[in-house]
């Protein structure tokens, strides 16, 4: 009974650790594909109502919990590495846009997102940065290998992509060089154009969408923190920033490189959303000595909020119903809205009149949205040219030279926050065993003082006599507890202090028979069983 009984654990553990392995599409309820209606086969009408998709969940559920109960049974296996702190994504720098864009997540879903990831049986936390540039995704795995298989399956549910074709543009980075690449994309330092602030904004509001939905841990709220002080620092400190262009900025350039330089400044600008990129948009069309715009926005009141911030510029609001009518008198369309689908396909694009021989007869779409607002299949047409952020990389070839070695003098400083961050991490471990610590030495205290004034008699014993005794035993305990407790304390600025403070720490788990590596382990997959429970 006992062997079936485990069988039937082990089995449904293996359903649940492996249904990644699954080819995609296959379930393992039979009637998943079965229309609501029923479908007949042998003369039989198969029907999944209600009832049987519940009992289906049910027992997917179960199987997930006992998946995570085996685990840990075999916690075991886990205490010779603590938890990983692991980023998966892609960028600009492995993977085209028209995959990026599959994998885009909007802000407001960046909650909804954490949410699905922390319900993963490895994962204890989640954070997702997604720009036009990078959809990445920073974890704290209980198990590494386990955790990264369950992400990319996430991933791949959600965009549609089999996960063996997004392993080719992922890449995976641990513990201190995912830190590393953090703060080097909070710097600009992996941006497309480097210095750019942009970014830093961006990794800003990842930690205020965390606080204000209560999503982000305490490792990674840190981590988050600690790359915007990278950031900061790396931009005050050096000059990278100088001369530095945004995507903004760089599309602004493109199209100027692009049209006849005698009729550049004199071309019809259209821009296509007045987000925070667009208005970026319109100052360096300003810098550049454009003096006209017209801007189609959903509403008219951003469009009155960057007039009033702007001069030296002509900005013309026009509905977004008037887009076609725009374009139509635009020799250059700039498109930056949050569009999920293309808002400029080959039929819109081949039904606009052409463009003047004095402007190059071709007008110019500069896509600086992800997802793509204009489809790739525009450029068919003879008398139109599509580039997307993916060629902005033209702009960010120059002063090549002069940006590496801005690069190598921000290295030194997030080195250094890189370092202050791991030693805050470190010093984590030895809490749990300060914690069992004190309180084994308070057991012991209490144990023995109540043997004490058992002995004494309450009719001897006073109030003041209980409360001496109580103090003395106290005070014994802390000056007891004070030399060990000490030196378990550490800032982590030197290796050499750390590593000892490290092994003081395995020294009092094996004298005191403390064991808090299991524990800590015991007490994380317990949460994740009852959250999986609830």
């Amino acid at each position: 009974m006992m062997a079936s009984t485990a069988s039937a654990t082990a089995a449904a553990a293996a359903a649940a650790f492996g249904a990644a392995a699954k080819p995609r599409g296959s379930s393992s309820a039979p009637c998943a594909r079965v229309a609501a209606g029923g479908r007949r086969r042998s003369g039989v009408v198969v029907r999944c109502d209600a009832g049987v998709e519940a009992q289906v969940q049910a027992v997917a559920k179960a199987a997930s919990i006992a998946a995570l109960e085996q685990f840990k049974i075999s916690a075991d296996r886990y205490m010779k590495e603590r938890s990983s702190i692991a980023v998966i994504g892609l960028s600009v720098h492995t993977a085209p846009v028209e995959m990026r864009e599959k994998l885009a997540v909007a802000e407001e879903l960046w909650p909804r997102a954490i949410q699905e990831l922390t319900s993963l049986n490895h994962i204890e936390e989640a954070a997702v940065l997604s720009t036009c540039n990078r959809m990445e995704i920073y974890v704290v795995a209980l198990s590494w290998n386990r955790g990264i298989r369950e992400v990319v399956d996430w991933m791949s549910k959600k965009s549609g992509i089999p996960a063996s074709e997004l392993r080719e543009h992922l890449f995976m980075l641990r513990d201190s060089d995912a830190t590393r690449h953090l703060f080097e994309v909070s710097a600009g330092l992996d941006s497309l154009v480097l210095g750019e602030g942009q970014i830093l904004a961006q990794v800003k509001q990842v930690v205020r969408s965390g606080q204000n939905s209560g999503g982000l841990g305490k490792n990674i709220d840190r981590m988050f923190k600690d790359a915007i002080t990278a950031g900061k620092r790396v931009r005050s400190e050096t000059n990278i920033s100088s001369g530095a262009v945004s995507v903004s900025s760089a599309a602004v350039e493109l199209a100027l490189m692009k049209l006849p330089k005698s009729e550049a400044l004199s071309a019809r600008m259209l821009l296509i959303g007045a987000g925070k990129m667009g208005k970026l948009v319109i100052k360096h069309l300003i810098a550049k000595g454009c003096k006209k715009v017209v801007v189609v926005n959903r509403s008219v009141e951003r469009v009155d909020a960057i007039r009033e911030e702007t001069k030296d510029i002509e900005i013309v609001y026009r509905p977004l119903s008037e887009m076609y009518e725009a374009a139509a008198e635009a020799d250059v369309v700039f498109t930056s809205t949050a569009s999920e689908t293309p808002l400029f396909t080959k039929e819109h694009a081949d039904a606009l009149p052409t463009i003047s021989d004095a402007m190059g007869g071709v007008r110019l779409f500069i896509d600086i949205s992800v997802p793509r607002n204009v489809s790739a299949c525009v450029s068919e047409i003879g008398s139109a040219r599509v580039y997307n952020v993916d060629d902005l990389k033209e702009v960010v070839e120059a002063n090549k030279e002069d940006r590496l070695r801005k690069a190598m003098e921000a290295q030194t400083i997030i080195t250094e926050e890189l370092k202050r961050f791991e030693a805050w991490r470190d010093s984590l471990e030895t809490v749990p065993t300060i914690k069992k610590l004190r309180s084994y030495a308070d057991r012991i205290r209490a144990s023995e003082l109540e043997k004490c004034l058992q002995k004494i008699g309450d009719d001897v014993l006073t109030k003041k006599m209980r409360r001496a005794i109580e103090e003395l035993s106290t005070g014994i305990v802390n000056k007891l507890l004070h030399g060990p407790l000490q030196h378990l304390r550490c800032d982590g600025s030197n290796s050499r202090t750390l590593d000892e403070t490290l092994e003081n720490m395995h020294a009092l788990n094996r004298m005191f028979s403390l064991d808090t590596e299991k524990a800590i382990i015991e007490q994380k997959i317990k949460a994740k069983v009852e959250k999986t429970q609830n």
